[in-house]
C-alpha cells in the first residue's frame, strides 16, 4: 500500500457543478445511488448514462450542463463504487446491465436514451441487447467496441493494460482531499482540464477519513469488470444492438497519449458494416476530456438529444 503526500491544489475557475438530485433504486443486493439532473419540461425526453470501470455517476456533470435542461439525465454510480461501493457481487458487465435495466423500469419507462462512457459503453451495449425495448438509440462515448484479449497476459496485467495507473490508484491512501486532487492534477488527461466539475466527480470517490483516505471503488468489483470486457457476450454486444447506435471515439488515449483507444484504422478492422452502428470522431479530446472537457461535453450532450430527437439539439453543441 502506498500513501500518497502532496502539497494541496487549488481548484481552478470554472463553471460549478450543476446541482443534482440523489435517488436509491433496488437492485439485488441492495438499492444502487443514482444521480438525477432533471429537466426543465416534465415531456423532456431522459438519458440513462453509464460511467467507466474507475469511475462514478458524476463523471457526466459537465455534460448534465450542457444538456442545459433539455433532458433529464440519471446517472448511476455502478455497483462496486461511489454510493453504490456497498452494494455486493456478483460484479461484471452482465451485473451492471441488469442494474440499468432496474434503473430504467423504476425512474425511465419511457426508453430512455442510453450513453455509456468506456466500461460504461460496453454495459449500455450489452443491457439494449439484454433487455430489448427497455431503451431507446444508443450513444457509445470511448467504448464498446472491443478486441479480444492476448492470451499470453494474466488478469491483473490484462487490467494494467485496460485501465493503466488507475489500477494502482485503488490500493493508495491519501492524508486529505487535496492531495487526491493533486493525485490527479499530475495526470496528463487533465492538465488543461481540470475544472470544479472535473473536481466534484474526483471527490466523489474518496472515501474513509483523514489521514488514510481511498477510492471508493472496490478491487473485486474493478477487476471483474475488467476481465469481464473480454467475454464473448459483451464483445459481441455492439453487433446485435436492437437500435441504431453512434460510437463517439476520442482522438487520444487515457494518459493523452497520440495513440487512442480507436482510430480509422482500428475501426475498418473490427468490420461495423451492416450494424447499425455509426463511428464519430471527437476532435482534441483524450479519453476522459471527450465527456469531462467542455468540447467532449458538448459534442455528447448534442448527440444524446439527437438521438432523443429533440427539436433544436444542435443549438450551441459544437461540430465534429
Amino acid at each position: 500500500m502506498t500513501t500518497a503526500e502532496t502539497a494541496p491544489a487549488a481548484v481552478p475557475a470554472g463553471p460549478d457543478p450543476l446541482p443534482h438530485d440523489e435517488l436509491r433504486v433496488p437492485v439485488d443486493g441492495g438499492d444502487l445511488a443514482v444521480l438525477r439532473w432533471p429537466a426543465s419540461d416534465p415531456g423532456a425526453p431522459t438519458v440513462l448514462a453509464l460511467h467507466g470501470i474507475t469511475a462514478n455517476g458524476l463523471s457526466w456533470g459537465a455534460v448534465a450542463r450542457r444538456l442545459a435542461g433539455r433532458a433529464t439525465l440519471l446517472a448511476p454510480d455502478l455497483r462496486g463504487r461511489a454510493g453504490s461501493a456497498h452494494l455486493p457481487g456478483p460484479y461484471g458487465i452482465a451485473a451492471h446491465a441488469d442494474d440499468a435495466a432496474a434503473v430504467a423500469a423504476a425512474l425511465a419507462p419511457d426508453r430512455p436514451v442510453l450513453a455509456g462512457h468506456s466500461m460504461g459503453a460496453f454495459t449500455a451495449a450489452l443491457a439494449a441487447v439484454r433487455h430489448p425495448g427497455l431503451f431507446g438509440r444508443p450513444l457509445l462515448v470511448d467504448g464498446g467496441v472491443g478486441f479480444p484479449a492476448p492470451t499470453h497476459l494474466s488478469p491483473d496485467e490484462l487490467m494494467t493494460a485496460v485501465i493503466g495507473p488507475a489500477m494502482d490508484r485503488l490500493t493508495m491512501t491519501f492524508p486529505d482531499r487535496a492531495a487526491y486532487r493533486t493525485f490527479w492534477q499530475a495526470h496528463p488527461a487533465f492538465a488543461d482540464g481540470w475544472t470544479p466539475e472535473v473536481d466534484a466527480y474526483i471527490q466523489r470517490d474518496l472515501t474513509g477519513s483523514e489521514p488514510e483516505m481511498r477510492s471508493s471503488c472496490r478491487l473485486e468489483a474493478v477487476r471483474t469488470d475488467g476481465v469481464g470486457l473480454f467475454d464473448e457476450e459483451v464483445l459481441a454486444a455492439v453487433r446485435r444492438l436492437p437500435e441504431p447506435a453512434t460510437l463517439l471515439w476520442a482522438d487520444r488515449g487515457l494518459m493523452d497519449e497520440p495513440q487512442g483507444l480507436y482510430d480509422q484504422e482500428r475501426l475498418d478492422a473490427a468490420a461495423l458494416d451492416g450494424t447499425g452502428v455509426t463511428t464519430l470522431r471527437a476532435p482534441d479530446t483524450n479519453h476522459y476530456t471527450v465527456l469531462t472537457g467542455e468540447a467532449g461535453a458538448t459534442l455528447v450532450a448534442r448527440l444524446l438529444l439527437e438521438a432523443a430527437g429533440h427539436d433544436g439539439a444542435g443549438s450551441g453543441a459544437g461540430s465534429a
